[in-house]
């Protein structure tokens, strides 16, 4: 029967030894002998180079064997309404819950916990935010993750706070981290920057029930973000729908020549009701105009159609009128020229002109009197003696 026990104890190791299931001494780094003579023995051998104190029971055996672990062994507790920042050697590396517990060997390294009480503040310090937040990023504390709501608020955003239902301020841009314990907290984003909506294919009747489809643009700005958030719960579907039936009541009022003829009046109607009606929502409409009214097939044809014959008719009464003005210009020169010989003889001679322009040989009988005088005849021929 062996009557003794040999333990080697590392540097970074320290060892717990229990005789009958009992804690009676703490072995420090070293080679320790131990009788069996008083008992069953048992050694529980730790790494403290990881300086937390892991064990299911530390809680209990600081509780009951203080005197022995005190020396060795220092811990903290948090209450319900706490938050602890875990320091190792002035880094932060861990975030603690509230009610946790937390035990850690002494004499590894400098360690020291922060203790926050959330009770009545949930907003974390802006600095403290970057350092959770870097953690968080690089994986490095799980922990931050479950303790902290980060968010990051562009500019030209703004961001609305609400803890445990209820909206409490708008954040301006910049980054923000808030304790997620004992409360609910939820930040949702505004975009207040000049956004643009479309309202496409709609089929609506006119008033004399033709088939239109058509097709709206507009652009808007939130201007109030705690009304929107207060009153609206998706308001860009809401200005979608307001749109939708705005314009249907502008169309259903008019007839097909009416839209066709005058858009901007449908614009200017729909534009000074949906602007009412959005600004009680702390939205304000930019600008909102018809993009597209598009016609059904036949009656698109019978439309090319009217078109049609009314330029045909206009083409044709230009027509008359130049024809007009021109017998009316030739009425006027034939009387000039009956009561001036002169204007008739130069006439003449411009007709001869043009007519000679256009043949390559003339025969000429009588001489250069016969071509100059009975060629070319504008008066009238007087009869044979």
């Amino acid at each position: 029967m062996i009557l003794w026990k040999t333990v080697d104890i590392a540097d970074n190791e320290r060892a717990l030894l229990f005789r009958r299931n009992r804690l009676v001494k703490v072995l420090e780094p070293g080679r320790h002998r131990m009788t069996r003579m008083a008992g069953k023995v048992r050694v529980e051998t730790h790494d403290i180079s990881n300086v937390v104190f892991e064990s299911t029971k530390a809680k209990f055996l600081l509780h009951t064997h203080a005197q022995l672990l005190e020396p060795h062994v220092d811990h903290f507790e948090l209450s319900d309404t706490q938050v602890g920042l875990f320091y190792r050697d002035g880094h932060l590396t861990d975030t603690l819950a509230p009610g946790a517990f937390l035990a850690v060997w002494k004499g590894v390294e400098k360690v020291r916990v922060d203790i926050v009480d959330i009770s009545e503040a949930f907003a974390i310090d802006t600095k403290l935010v970057g350092m959770l937040a870097q953690n968080m990023k690089v994986g490095k504390s799980r922990s931050a993750v479950a303790a902290m709501h980060y968010v990051e608020v562009p500019d030209e955003h703004t961001g609305l706070l609400s803890v445990n239902g209820k909206l409490e301020k708008l954040l301006q841009p910049g980054n923000y981290g808030f304790w997620k314990y004992n409360r609910s907290v939820v930040v949702k984003l505004l975009d207040l920057r000049l956004q643009a909506i479309e309202v496409s294919g709609q089929e609506i009747l006119t008033k004399d029930r033709v088939s239109l489809r058509i097709n709206l643009s507009g652009s808007y700005r939130v201007t109030d973000p705690e009304t929107v958030a207060l009153k609206l719960n998706d308001y860009a579907n809401f200005i979608y729908r307001e749109l939708q039936l705005r314009l249907r009541e502008a169309v259903g009022t008019k007839t097909l020549d009416a839209l066709l003829e005058d858009k901007d009046s449908l614009n200017a109607a729909l534009s000074d009701d949906i602007r009412s009606k959005l600004t009680e929502y702390g939205i304000e409409m930019i600008s909102i105009g018809v993009k597209d009214i598009i016609l059904p097939g036949d009656m698109k044809q019978i439309l090319n159609q009217v078109v049609e014959a009314q330029k045909e008719s206009e083409a044709n009464l230009i027509k008359r009128r130049e024809e007009t003005q021109a017998m009316r210009s030739l009425h006027n020169t034939a009387k000039m020229m009956e009561n001036n010989p002169t204007l008739l003889r130069l006439k003449e001679l411009e007709a001869l002109e043009r007519v000679t322009s256009r043949i390559d040989r003339i025969s000429v009988y009588g001489g250069l009197d016969a071509v100059l005088n009975d060629l070319v005849r504008l008066g009238p021929v007087k009869a044979a003696q």
